[in-house]
C-alpha cells in the first residue's frame, strides 16, 4: 500500500462510522465500474477501430464540417 492512501485511510478512520461506510461504498462502486469499463473497452476494440476508420474516411472525403462551438 502506498504512503499517500495509507495516510488517506488513517483519516479516514478518524471520521464516523456512517461516513466511513459512505466513503467505502463510493470507492468500490468506483472500482468496479473502472473494471466495467476497461472489460467494455477491451472488448469493443474492433469495433471502435473500424468507426474511427469510418470517421476519418467520411472526413478525408469532405462529408464532415468544422464544428463552431460558439453556435452549438
Amino acid at each position: 500500500m502506498s504512503k499517500m492512501l495509507e495516510e488517506a485511510f488513517t483519516k479516514l478512520a478518524e471520521l464516523p462510522v456512517a461516513d466511513q461506510d459512505s466513503i467505502a461504498t463510493w470507492l468500490l462502486d468506483e472500482l468496479v465500474s473502472e473494471g466495467d469499463w476497461k472489460k467494455l473497452l477491451s472488448e469493443s476494440g474492433e469495433k471502435l477501430v473500424r468507426l474511427a476508420d469510418e470517421a476519418l474516411a467520411e472526413h478525408t472525403a469532405g462529408h464532415t464540417k468544422e464544428l463552431d462551438p460558439d453556435r452549438l
